[in-house]
């Protein structure tokens, strides 16, 4: 068993070189998010060598999510959503019979613009989709307005520990925003309408009305049962 060496300075804005072509993951069940990480188990002959040849490279993987009806043409190329996230795999643990796991660190959204190679699994040529400068902060009330509803609706969830911790901590408006949408109890398809945001305050938006919806959904099954 190997424990590959970290890559990078471990920061989430580190200076990371990502290529315009990088490989593809795609899952049915997973949306990954910038300043987040994402831990994997890789098995899959064609998934096994992609890790190997990320890793002999620049280390990074390009996370998409794949579309309703994937099933019928899994060990193809079934259609996936154009918008991802890139991560660096800061470790990389192999086993004898050639599985690894591995530990993502998101790093910055993208665009497919097309796939593109001729490896067993599937790469694209993309573009990456970096919110302005100006859009990384959130104005003071939609960050109170954020963390109360988001307090709220932690408190009757069994599996919420884990980010009341870390509410507990000092974060930076993007960190928490992409937390967030990354740790709640969203579905594939609400958390990819966050990941497809045009700015950070049309996510934190987007959040808030989802954490709305749900405490509605719960206030209801209660009022109900």
């Amino acid at each position: 068993m190997h424990i590959s060496p970290q890559a990078g300075s471990g920061s989430d804005r580190g200076p990371a070189s990502i290529p315009s072509v990088i490989p593809l993951f795609p899952l049915p069940h997973v949306v990954f998010f910038p300043r987040t990480y994402l831990p994997l188990h890789i098995f899959e002959p064609r998934y096994r060598k992609m890790v190997r040849d990320a890793a002999a490279g620049q280390r990074m993987i390009g996370m998409v999510l794949l579309k309703e009806g994937w099933e019928s043409d899994y060990e193809g190329a079934p259609p996936i959503f154009p918008i991802g996230c890139v991560g660096r795999m800061m470790t990389v643990q192999s086993f004898p019979d050639g599985r690894f796991n591995v530990l993502l660190q998101g790093l910055r959204r993208f665009k497919v613009q097309r796939e593109t190679g001729n490896e067993s699994y599937r790469q694209g040529r993309i573009v990456l989709r970096d919110f302005a400068p100006a859009e990384t902060e959130l104005p003071s009330e939609i960050r109170r307005e954020l963390l109360k509803m988001v307090r709220g609706f932690l408190t009757s969830r069994e599996d919420g520990l884990a980010l009341a911790s870390l509410l507990k901590h000092p974060l930076h408006d993007e960190a928490l925003v992409q937390n967030l949408s990354f740790g709640l109890d969203f579905t594939p398809l609400e958390k990819q309408f966050l990941l497809e945001s045009d700015s950070l305050v049309q996510q934190a938006r987007r959040l808030l009305d989802l954490l709305q919806f749900k405490l509605y959904e719960r206030n209801d099954q209660t009022g109900w049962g």
